[in-house]
């Protein structure tokens, strides 16, 4: 009986080891690199237009399929980035997100009223550069200040029907990312 009970401590031990051992090693050793996942779409500093979300067709995980996205990849070592856009009437959404893939500005059709979209994404040593002689030409633009040197944007509108398909299409080619160096 002793014996069974030192054989059965033993096993519960060494299944307690293993089961930390996984539990904390899996979340280091699983592939989830989204800054690799957008690259696969896009280079730096280019919006593109990502396929529709369809059985088969390799695109972006959680997309909805309602909705047109485009995305664009971008790091703040060569400067600032500046995303310019024109907007619809409907429904459409600019969000960023960090190299990791959380979420850390958006703006919306409702927050935007219809303007059109003019954001400078900086790190904090270019926000701080620009609030010291901010140039003209940004004294309309939203500016985000950065937590760090990457991430990526994902501009998407919603598509309530397929005629208006052209239009949102045209309004997706609107959209630029590129890098604004500071005179």
């Amino acid at each position: 009986m002793m014996r069974t009970a030192a054989w059965l401590l033993g096993a519960l031990f060494l299944a307690g080891i293993v089961h930390i051992v996984t539990v904390i090693g899996v979340p280091q050793f699983a592939v989830n690199d989204p800054w690799r996942e957008v690259g696969e779409f896009t280079g730096d500093g280019v919006f593109t237009r990502l396929p529709h979300a369809a059985p088969g067709v390799k695109t972006l995980p959680g997309l909805d399929p309602a909705m047109t996205h485009a995305v664009c990849r971008f790091s703040l070592d060569k400067g600032p980035m500046r995303i310019r856009a024109e907007v619809i009437d409907g429904y459409w959404s600019l969000s960023l997100y960090d190299r990791h893939g959380l979420w850390v500005w958006g703006v919306d059709n409702r927050a935007a009223e219809q303007k059109p979209i003019d954001i400078l994404v900086a790190s904090h040593v270019q926000v701080a550069q620009l609030r010291e002689s901010l140039p003209d030409e940004f004294e309309d633009v939203v500016i985000v200040d950065w937590p760090g040197q990457q991430g990526f944007a994902v501009y998407k509108i919603l598509v309530p029907t397929a005629s208006r398909e052209g239009e949102i299409e045209k309004t997706l080619s609107t959209a630029t990312c590129s890098p604004t160096p500071l005179s």
